[in-house]
């Protein structure tokens, strides 16, 4: 099989492909953070490195699945991993019953899509919020103008969220079933990160960030309401999450 991702779903792919016994390649960025890529590696996966900013890796991945007879298996427009995805939110329905308000990191749609979904069926009253860097708001442009929006490849650090556009599958499940999306700057995202740091003693990711960062700086307008926050991804290297924490 092959995959391409900047990390997360590149991983679950090579454990997934070495606990079947199944060849892996993964096509990733060559800015991908370091932990990302070794996890990968370790997990028994053939990993091909790009240029994010110059080069498509949904082609190369086409072109190698066509060249040696692979499954292309995409990190979010699918609705198998849109299911697969939206179980997170399934299981914090399932461990703290309904919810008011539920915010969502967004990068090409998958987990938002999937943990819309498990609102819609397991707590129909919540409201569904994606966040997603502010320097890369095609998903907030594209729900407010009612299609598909593409943009250049972002320059944020949340990696995770560094896609192009939202998916045709994600999309239209998003616009249904979606309340509204937000964006915040990498600044808070830093701030989000320092907090789970010092007060909760976890590490996280920026992308993982984005839901909280949201839902901190709206903490007013929140009072009284129980939030769900979808937080993921803690693959950062610590050199450099080390570098964010001190900055």
């Amino acid at each position: 099989m092959v995959a391409f991702s900047s990390g997360n779903h590149a991983q679950a792919i090579a454990l997934s492909a070495r606990l079947l016994g199944i060849p892996a390649t993964i096509v990733m960025p060559e800015d991908a953070p370091a932990a990302k890529v070794a996890a990968t590696r370790e997990y028994s996966g053939n990993v091909v490195m790009y240029n994010r900013y110059t080069e498509d890796r949904e082609q190369i991945g086409r072109d190698l699945a066509e060249k040696h007879g692979m499954t292309l298996i995409p990190p979010y427009d699918h609705p198998h991993v849109i299911a697969g995805q939206g179980t997170a939110a399934k299981e914090l329905f399932d461990e703290v019953g309904e919810l008011d308000v539920l915010f969502v990191c967004l990068g090409g749609g998958g987990l938002l899509a999937g943990s819309a979904l498990s609102a819609r069926a397991l707590s129909p009253a919540c409201i569904v919020y994606g966040v997603e860097p502010e320097a890369g708001n095609d998903g907030q442009q594209s729900f407010r103008s009612g299609s598909i929006v593409h943009i250049d490849t972002p320059k944020t650090i949340a990696d995770g969220a560094q896609t192009q556009h939202l998916g045709e599958h994600t999309f239209p499940i998003i616009q249904k079933n979606v309340d509204d999306i937000f964006t915040v700057t990498d600044e808070e995202l830093l701030a989000s990160m320092r907090f789970f740091a010092e007060r909760m003693k976890i590490v996280v990711e920026p992308t993982g960030c984005l839901g909280f960062a949201a839902a901190r700086a709206r903490k007013e307008e929140l009072k009284g309401k129980r939030i769900g926050i979808i937080i993921s991804g803690g693959n950062v290297d610590i050199v450099r999450y080390s570098e964010f924490l001190g900055g």
